[in-house]
Formats: structure tokens, C-alpha cells, sequence
């Protein structure tokens, strides 16, 4: 009771709605970040040719990656644009939420084997003789 006294006096409510909103905006953030070095790399991976060791399991790899946070986004933006205060929606929004975070960890683990096959470029350093 005393709690919600003092919360009443600050003007400072958790707003659910706010901070569902705030959470998913980071995480698109975070996913635009991603999305633009997945991109950088497969630039990267064209540009060295077929002749790569990797090359087609980089090309998947990235272009699954791509489009899972593509996935992502559009969950994360049906997430934050329903209503959490809304009692009926709730199961569906924890539902929609378990979705985006397993396509998050899926999205991981293809960038830890992205990151594994990754391309070095020969040419950013000098040659040894």
C-alpha cells in the first residue's frame, strides 16, 4: 500500500505499454545493426567469388540469417503495436514473444557459424617475404 502511495506521488506508474514499446525498439535496433553487418559480409563473400572455400555455405548462411531478422522485425513491430494491458492479448503477445526471442537465438548460432567460415581479406594485410 505504501508503495503505491509513493508511486502515486512520483507520477512514475510502470506503464507496460511504454516499456514493451522502449524493449522492442532496442531490439530492432540491435537487429538493424546485425542485419547491416550481415549484409557487409555477404558483400564481402560475393566479392571473393566461387573460388572461396565457403562460398555457398556463407551465401545460405547469410541469407538466412537475413531473412530471420527480417522475421524478427516484423514480429517485434506486431509486438509493440498491441495492447499489453489487454488481458485477452496477453496469451497471444507471450506467444508472439517466445516466437522473436527463438528466431533471436537461432539468429545467433548462424552468425557464430558466419562468423566461423568468415572471409578474411588477404589483401588488408602486407605479405610476409
Amino acid at each position: 500500500m505504501e508503495v503505491d502511495n509513493r508511486r502515486r506521488e512520483r507520477g512514475s506508474a510502470l506503464n507496460i505499454n511504454r516499456y514493451a514499446t522502449k524493449k522492442s525498439l532496442a531490439e530492432s535496433m540491435l537487429d538493424v545493426a546485425l542485419f547491416i553487418a550481415n549484409t557487409a559480409q555477404l558483400k564481402a563473400v560475393l566479392e571473393q567469388g566461387h573460388s572461396f572455400t565457403y562460398y555457398i555455405t556463407l551465401i545460405t548462411l547469410i541469407s538466412i540469417s537475413l531473412v530471420l531478422q527480417v522475421l524478427i522485425g516484423i514480429l517485434l513491430i506486431i509486438i509493440a503495436c498491441k495492447n499489453l494491458n489487454d488481458i485477452s492479448k496477453q496469451p497471444q503477445l507471450n506467444w508472439l514473444n517466445n516466437v522473436a526471442m527463438g528466431l533471436v537465438f537461432l539468429t545467433v548460432l548462424i552468425n557464430i557459424f558466419i562468423t566461423a567460415f568468415g572471409v578474411q581479406k588477404t589483401s588488408l594485410y602486407p605479405s610476409r617475404g
